[in-house]
């Protein structure tokens, strides 16, 4: 029975990722050359291409525009090729014979990588040799004492064996001895130890960006120790905006060391978890005298990884350290200049009031200097009177009975203009 459903536009992505890079059965005795490169999109856009052209040329289906892995057969080889978020890895199979492991140079003509440029920067370089049982009589002898990992795996159907070390050609080498493996075990657990390799490179490309950050980290720690005690001992807005830009670019720098170590820290946290994941998976066993490959990574890898966490928490620590500094002397800066503003609104209050004052002591003034020139026109005005005959009194007596009325008068009149002010400015 079928639906006329509206599929998900990412629905046959997610269902096609369940499958991606599968595992693929592998015959014993096989070899496998494995190789890693960092990409950026750029380089990646161009090894797609590359890729494309070398499988043109050598008459083998090139992979699809979309396609992010892709395996072919290359005369009596086979190639995967894989493109990831940072990386590209190119893995070779080869026929080869169960006698003397390790003993072709890794990246000969053979590969054919020779013909494919390069795409990034080289980080992992692995060559494999899965071998039949009964044939190596001593496996130690292959690699370094030191630094030996070997233990049995997937329920002692098979032994397996590397040194991390790198050999004259360029490459880590990991053994495997099949005791007992089907051609798709074999495959599964030749895929987990490349990923393991692989994924342990890109891991630790968090150690050297530590060792980079720590020396500014602690730089940036001391500062804010010295900045946050001159805060208890300085006073006045001038030395506290000088502390306050002095915060603000320290926060401005750990936020730039902080975007460009966060991914990096992040993608080894990612990393780290998925070779854990594959050490589960191999389900190993130890062997009397030897660590495993998780008991030799847990005490070399493990001590990088918790320093790249630490490094990524002391700057999220410092973060939240600078963010209450910065608050804290914002606020201080706040207060004074509130403190400041209301000294100034007191100062111009009382400059309002002695305003006032002298605008009151003005209007008096005016009130008496008004009254004055009118009662000296009323003065001319009387004496005119009295000396055309027609007005009874003396004018000095006229003038001085018009002193008060005028004052009375002229006071009225200066009110209600400022009271006609007030309203305005209402």
């Amino acid at each position: 029975m079928t639906y006329d459903f509206v599929a998900h536009p990412h629905r046959e992505e997610v269902l096609k990722e369940v499958h991606a890079r599968p595992f693929h059965p592998i015959k014993t005795p096989s070899r496998f050359l494995h190789y890693a490169f960092m990409t950026s999109a750029e380089q990646a856009a161009d090894d797609r291409k590359a890729f494309q052209l070398f499988c043109l040329f050598n008459s083998a289906p090139p992979p699809p525009f979309w396609a992010k892995h892709h395996r072919v057969q290359i005369g009596k080889s086979t190639v995967q090729w894989e493109q990831h978020t940072e990386f590209t890895t190119y893995t070779w199979e080869l026929s080869t014979s169960n006698a003397h492991p390790f003993e072709n140079v890794a990246g000969d003509v053979e590969t054919g990588m020779n013909k494919i440029s390069q795409p990034g920067p080289l980080l992992v370089a692995i060559d494999l040799h899965l071998v039949a049982a009964g044939i190596l009589t001593n496996v130690e002898a292959l690699f370094e004492h030191s630094s030996l990992a070997m233990a049995r795996v997937d329920r002692n159907s098979a032994l397996i064996a590397t040194d991390f070390r790198v050999d004259a050609n360029g490459v880590v080498r990991l053994l495997v001895e099949d005791r007992g493996l089907t051609p798709a075990r074999a495959g599964a657990l030749v895929q987990r130890l490349l990923e393991i390799e692989t994924y342990r490179m890109l891991a630790l490309l968090g150690w050297p960006e530590a060792q980079k950050v720590s020396p500014a980290v602690k730089i940036i720690e001391d500062t804010l120790v010295r900045i946050a005690r001159s805060m208890t001992e300085t006073e006045g807005l001038s030395a506290d905006h000088a502390l306050l830009n002095e915060l603000t670019t320290l926060a401005a720098t750990l936020e730039a060391e902080s975007a460009v170590s966060g991914y990096r820290f992040g993608a080894s946290r990612a990393y780290d978890s998925i070779v854990q994941q594959r050490l589960k998976a191999i389900g190993e066993e130890p062997i009397d005298g030897w660590p495993t490959f998780e008991a030799f990574l847990a005490r070399r890898m493990a001590p990088a990884m918790r320093t790249c966490a630490m490094l990524e928490e002391r700057q999220a620590n410092l973060s939240r350290k600078l963010t209450r500094a910065t608050n804290l002397l914002r606020t201080r800066v706040d207060v004074e200049i509130e403190q400041q503003n209301r000294d100034l609104l007191a100062s111009m209050n009382k400059r309002a009031r002695m305003q006032l004052r002298l605008q009151q002591t003005v209007e008096g003034l005016s009130v008496a200097a008004i009254s004055y020139y009118v009662v000296g026109l009323a003065g001319y005005v009387f004496k005119g009177a009295k000396e055309s005959g027609y007005f009874p009194l003396e004018s000095s007596i006229a003038t001085a009975l018009v002193v008060p009325v005028a004052l009375i008068a002229v006071a009225i009149v200066v009110a209600r203009i400022r009271l006609l002010h007030g309203k305005h400015d209402d």
